[in-house]
């Protein structure tokens, strides 16, 4: 190609990898986003054990926490996807299969990231718990709320108000290892633009429209969060 460049990465017409580059881009908000919810519900179970748990339960949350932010995200990843087949492999064969059996590049890589991100999920929602007026609570209970009426209708909306900025940074960092999961063989927007590099040797075209494309997801995305902690902060004096 004598003339190759942004251009023909986005284009959509012949020989442009348009196309392939914008089917990427849908295939990491999926893994991104599947991997966001799953760790959402982790780190509200994990916020659960270490607000109202036993010395068990809190234990376990702790180590939960600690592990997972501690390790790479990367090694996590392997585990899932490797770790699998070392369960799947042997039951695979006790029914005739044969070659290597794991869970699906998707799964593996939503599955680990929603783990690594449950971690960041549930020091989220515990300091935004935290951060709710004892005394709304109390005044919504002498008033004769029942305990999951009060859940629902004062300490969900009120710690989600507190959360939404570090859920958006967390949303931030799940984006970000989306990148890990190409390791699987998922075609992701950094799998699909390793596979342009390679096809056309044009290494720094296809990631600087890599970068574009994270770019905007990560902007668009951002500004989506910010104006839902505004409509949720309405009538909240700023300091």
């Amino acid at each position: 190609m004598n003339e190759f460049g942004l251009l023909t990465v986005f284009s959509f017409g012949p020989g442009g990898w348009g196309p392939a580059m914008f089917k990427a881009a849908a295939m990491t908000i999926a893994v991104a986003l599947t991997g966001f919810v799953f760790g959402a519900m982790v780190g509200a179970l994990g916020a659960w054990a270490k607000i109202a748990g036993g010395r068990i339960t809190r234990g376990i949350a702790d180590g939960y926490t600690t592990v997972l932010r501690g390790i790479p995200d990367l090694l996590v990843i392997y585990l899932f996807y490797f770790g699998s087949s070392a369960v799947l492999t042997p039951i695979g064969r006790m029914f005739g299969a044969t070659g290597f059996l794991s869970l699906p590049g998707f799964l593996a890589g939503a599955l680990a990231i929603g783990i690594v991100s449950g971690a960041y999920h549930t020091e989220v929602f515990r300091g935004a718990y935290r951060s709710v007026s004892r005394g709304e609570i109390e005044a919504a209970v002498a008033i004769g709320m029942s305990r999951a009426l009060v859940f629902r209708r004062i300490i969900v909306p009120l710690s989600l108000r507190f959360a939404l900025p570090g859920l958006g940074n967390v949303w931030q960092l799940v984006l970000k290892e989306s990148a890990l999961i190409s390791v699987t063989g998922l075609v992701e927007i950094l799998r699909q633009a390793q596979i342009g590099a390679g096809s056309t040797r044009q290494p720094f075209t296809f990631f600087l429209a890599a970068a574009i494309l994270y770019l905007v997801i990560s902007s668009v995305s951002g500004w989506t969060l910010q104006r839902a902690e505004q409509r949720f902060t309405r009538g909240l004096r700023r300091v």
